[in-house]
C-alpha cells in the first residue's frame, strides 16, 4: 500500500504492545499471532507482516530510551517521529508500568527449577540486520527519564546477581558430568565469593581438556537482547584470557531461564558504549 501510518493507527498498535509487555513482565502468557489478528481490524488493511513490523518499530523506541522491550519482537529502527512520540507520551502519562519494573529489578531472586539445564542453552541472538539506531533523529524531544535506571539497579540486584551465578555453575557441572569429567566440576571455583570483584570474571571452569575456562556471569530478567553493563576491568580480563574468557549471558531469568555464550575478548562480540567519564582538571 505504501500510505503513511495514521496517528490512529499508531496509537492502537502502541496500545497493543503494551498490553503484551505488561503481561511478559508479569509472567503471563499471551499470543503474538492472535494480538495480529486482532489488531486488523482495527487498522487500514494493513498485513500482519506490517503490524509486526511496527511492533518490531516500538521495541527499538523503547530499547533508544533504556526502557524494556517485548522479547521476540526484535528491534527494527527507522522508525517515525510520530511513533517515537506516542511511546514517549504514553510512558510519560502511565508511571504503573514504571512503578512495577522499579519493583521488579530491586526485588530478591532465586533459582527456578530446571528438568535439564543443559537444554537451556542457545545460540547466541544476533542484532537486527535492517535495524540502525536512530535516536539522534529525536534530538528536538528530550530524553525520558523515569527516574529509574532500570539496566544499572537491576546489574546492582546483589541477589539476582548471585543466583545467576549459581545458575551457571549448576549449569558448568552438568556440563563437564555429562563429559565424564566429573573430578573438573569437583573443582569449580566461585572466583566472585572467595576472589572478589577484582579477578574480572566470576567463576572459574574448565575444558574438557582440563583447560582453564573464565567465565563472567551477566544476569536479567528480561529478554536476550538486554543491553547489560562491563566494567574496565572485566573487559581488560577479556583480552587478557581472551580465548579461555566466557561471557555467559542468563535472562528471562526470573520465569523460565535461559543463557547464552560467548567466547573471546568483549569488543569483538558486543557493540560497548562509553557511558561514564572521568574528568580531571588539565
Amino acid at each position: 500500500m505504501g500510505e503513511n501510518w495514521s496517528q490512529g493507527e499508531v496509537e492502537a498498535t502502541v496500545a497493543d504492545y503494551f498490553n503484551m509487555l505488561d503481561k511478559e513482565l508479569h509472567g503471563q502468557d499471551y499470543n503474538k499471532t492472535e494480538h495480529r489478528h486482532q489488531l486488523v481490524a482495527l487498522l487500514n488493511k494493513r498485513s500482519e507482516g506490517a503490524i509486526e513490523r511496527k511492533h518490531q518499530n516500538i521495541s527499538a523506541v523503547l530499547r533508544d530510551i533504556d526502557f524494556p522491550f517485548i522479547n521476540g519482537y526484535k528491534p527494527l529502527g527507522n522508525y517515525q517521529q510520530m511513533l517515537f512520540s506516542i511511546v514517549y507520551n504514553r510512558l510519560e502519562n502511565d508511571k504503573t508500568l514504571v512503578d512495577y519494573i522499579k519493583q521488579q529489578v530491586e526485588s530478591p531472586a532465586r533459582i527456578i527449577g530446571v528438568d535439564d539445564i543443559l537444554t537451556r542453552l542457545i545460540k547466541p541472538p544476533v542484532a537486527n540486520h535492517l535495524d540502525s539506531n536512530k535516536l539522534a533523529t529525536h534530538q528536538s524531544i528530550k530524553p525520558f527519564r523515569t527516574g529509574l535506571d532500570y539496566l544499572a539497579q537491576e546489574a546492582k540486584n546483589q541477589s539476582l546477581g548471585l543466583a545467576g551465578e549459581q545458575f551457571v555453575i549448576k549449569f558448568e557441572q552438568a556440563r563437564l558430568i555429562q563429559a565424564k569429567q566429573e573430578r573438573l566440576a569437583s573443582k569449580i571455583e566461585h572466583v566472585s565469593k572467595t576472589i572478589g570483584d577484582s579477578a574480572g570474571f566470576d567463576i572459574l571452569s574448565f575444558e574438557e581438556s582440563g583447560q582453564d575456562r573464565l567465565i563472567e556471569v551477566k544476569t536479567t530478567a528480561y529478554g536476550s537482547l538486554t543491553p547489560f553493563y562491563v566494567t574496565r576491568n572485566e573487559i581488560e580480563q577479556s583480552v587478557k584470557a581472551d580465548s579461555s574468557y566466557y561471557l555467559y549471558r542468563n535472562f528471562t531469568f526470573r520465569r523460565d531461564p535461559k543463557l547464552f555464550t560467548k567466547n573471546g575478548v568483549l569488543a569483538k562480540s558486543f557493540n560497548l558504549e562509553p557511558v561514564e567519564y572521568l574528568a580531571r582538571i588539565e
